[in-house]
């Protein structure tokens, strides 16, 4: 066909984005703190009322379309996870044991001390210390006490950990 009988704005330029993949295996909960469903609560909310609206009134170029299609497949994923998210609440009694939503702080063989909180798939951030509850470490970490060794195989190699603190 001749681009002549094209309309423009059905061009784009032949690498559309991928659809969103779910990180967790068909059969698995989709676990999220109380905290976590409100972050991505917010994104959702920020992205469908701020974000959005100005790609959406002026989608005349090629880059503002891919702009808006990130934006709207973000959204897309947001909303299904939200759907599909099991919120669980702070646990109540002793904390001695890691559970789902806990910070915990290990001691490595080294001395250096770090302290991480177990989430959702959807809220995991490395950079906040945030880990999925789905990861090595996480399932390392899972019913473990308080002054128990741990051990995990991270990309580095084979980490042996310490629990000092529950929270």
């Amino acid at each position: 066909m001749s681009k002549a009988f094209t309309r423009e704005d059905d061009a784009t330029d032949g690498t559309p984005l991928p659809p969103p993949v779910s990180s967790l295996p068909p059969g698995v909960k989709n676990y999220l703190t109380a905290a976590g469903a409100e972050r991505l609560q917010g994104e959702l909310d920020r992205l469908l009322t701020v974000d959005r609206p100005p790609l959406a009134a002026r989608s005349d170029d090629l880059e503002t379309r891919r702009a808006l299609q990130a934006v709207d497949q973000r959204i897309r994923h947001l909303q299904q996870s939200l759907r599909s998210a099991e919120v669980i609440a702070s646990r109540a009694g002793p904390k001695d044991t890691v559970h789902f939503g806990a910070e915990v702080t290990v001691r490595e063989k080294d001395g250096s001390e770090t302290s991480y909180r177990i989430v959702g798939v959807d809220e995991a951030d490395p950079t906040e210390h945030r880990v999925s509850w789905r990861s090595p470490l996480a399932q390392a970490l899972l019913n473990a006490r308080v002054g128990d060794r741990v051990t995990f195989q991270a990309p580095a190699g084979r980490q042996e950990l310490r629990i000092v603190t529950v929270k």
